[in-house]
């Protein structure tokens, strides 16, 4: 039943899918299989449909809230899209994309706009550091429209983490800057066609090149060498130094994960979402498998 994945995957962000979605977000062979599971799925009162959605939860209001969403989010992107263009005019910004529910053309007015960014090596740290600093300074520490809180570094762009939560957020990244190291980045993750062999490739043709601001290109020649490895060293054992402060109350396992801090790596994911989304997951399989007696293959985190 490769069609119910999908759905109790968005259900969980009370986002309903259409019929094409549910295909795309599956590993179903045919247009036509996801037709014949969703008919039984209905005659059977395991998923319900308002209009063209397809929902686990039978609220028709749900509808209402997915369309709204779209159409905020049509009107925000294009912000988006000039906040990703600035990021990348930074010291060392290789590639923007915009990620999260924007991305997935969902917005609301309590939504943020997070943006995933590619780094050239060695210099992540530095890179994320004037960012945090401009945040903080010149928008008050608000991360409404400015919410950097995924760093890689171009020559390590394997997500390590491969489940159908980062295959989601990959899929449906939006990029907008550095067509080549985005490109690259997802060759390098080619993992994801395992989980989705039917999402449409991602459009890299519209993706603009970013001149860099005059103080970027010379803060590059500037820390080229040496002093660019120390400081990119010690701007990384600070933030650490700084999370394992404030998080401390992460198991540490939990903590490798959510706040991932390494040379080639930055999360920021205090609230550990991908295992939460994850677990909750797993719970609606058992659940459905208890109902309904239907086998769904278990996530890992």
């Amino acid at each position: 039943m490769k069609s119910l994945k999908p759905i109790l995957y968005f259900s969980i962000f009370k986002y309903p899918l259409k019929e094409e979605e549910v295909f795309e977000f599956s590993d179903n062979t045919s247009i036509s299989n996801v037709k014949e599971e969703l008919s039984w799925l209905l005659k059977k009162g395991v998923v319900f449909k308002f209009h063209n959605y397809y929902t686990i939860n039978n609220n028709p209001q749900l509808i209402d809230r997915r369309v709204k969403g779209n159409t905020m989010a049509k009107k925000v992107i294009p912000k988006a899209i000039r906040v990703a263009k600035f990021i990348a005019k930074f010291p060392y910004i290789e590639s923007v994309s915009l990620s999260g529910a924007l991305a997935k053309g969902y917005h609301d007015k309590d939504g943020d706009i997070d943006f995933f960014i590619i780094t050239k090596p060695n210099r992540l740290w530095v890179a994320r550091t004037l960012l945090i600093l401009y945040k903080k300074i010149f928008l008050l520490n608000s991360k409404k429209y400015f919410c950097v809180n995924y760093f890689i570094s171009s020559n390590q762009m394997q997500i390590a983490e491969q489940n159908r939560f980062t295959a989601s957020e990959i899929v449906t990244l939006i990029p907008v800057c550095g067509e080549n190291t985005f490109s690259s980045f997802l060759k390098e993750n080619d993992w994801v066609n395992a989980f989705f062999p039917n999402k449409k490739p991602i459009h890299t043709s519209t993706i603009v090149d970013v001149k860099k601001y005059w103080f970027s290109r010379l803060l590059q020649i500037l820390l080229k060498n040496n002093i660019g490895d120390f400081f990119d060293r010690f701007f990384q054992k600070l933030t650490l130094k700084k999370w394992a402060s404030k998080f401390g109350h992460l198991e540490k396992e939990e903590f490798a994960i959510a706040m991932k801090s390494t040379k080639n790596v930055s999360k920021h994911h205090p609230q550990n979402f991908q295992k939460k989304v994850i677990d909750l997951l797993n719970d609606d399989y058992e659940k459905i498998k208890a109902k309904y007696n239907i086998e769904l293959s278990p996530e890992h985190a």
